[in-house]
């Protein structure tokens, strides 16, 4: 037996990812952390159907996704994204609130000759009609050593995995 399915990619290391934000021009000040809440699920409705007491059928009724949340170090005020942030959650509904794609790559662990970044992109999850919805600041400790986290989370239309 070949492995080729082990060569291709699998599995993946969690830890090589990159996320674009807006019009596919890598900010950068896009460098997370952390990416959680890819996910989608079908919502079911329990039928009971009558004289058939074995079981109930659970039929599907529509799409579901969580919120797509992103942890990094705190950034400064001049931040697109801090930008675009403040403007959803500080513009009191005075500003037309602009969605964007958020597009998360996970990438391979191996480097191309004289690069210095992984390239090779081996997973694609794409988050159409994103917006912020929560932002929030971990807290603060006088007895540990960490970086200052802000974690964004997003609300989404709907999400595709492209690769």
């Amino acid at each position: 037996m070949t492995n080729d399915f082990f060569d291709n990619g699998y599995p993946p290391p969690a830890f090589y990812f990159s996320v674009t934000i807006g019009n596919g021009i890598q900010v950068p000040d896009t460098s997370f952390s952390e990416v959680s809440g890819i996910g989608t699920e079908i919502e079911t409705e329990s039928v009971v159907e009558g004289g058939e007491n074995r079981f109930v059928h659970q039929l599907p009724l529509k799409m579901k996704h969580g919120n797509l949340e992103l942890k990094r170090g705190i950034a400064t005020l001049q931040s697109p994204l801090v930008v675009w942030c403040k403007a959803v959650l500080e513009g009191e509904f005075m500003q037309l609130i602009v969605p964007q794609t958020i597009i998360v790559n996970l990438k391979s662990n191996t480097m191309a000759p004289g690069s210095t970044t992984a390239t090779e992109v081996l997973r694609t999850w794409e988050f159409f009609g994103a917006y912020p919805i929560k932002w929030d600041v971990e807290s603060f400790s006088s007895t540990k050593n960490d970086v200052a986290i802000e974690k964004i989370t997003f609300s989404y239309t709907y999400s595709q995995r492209t690769k």
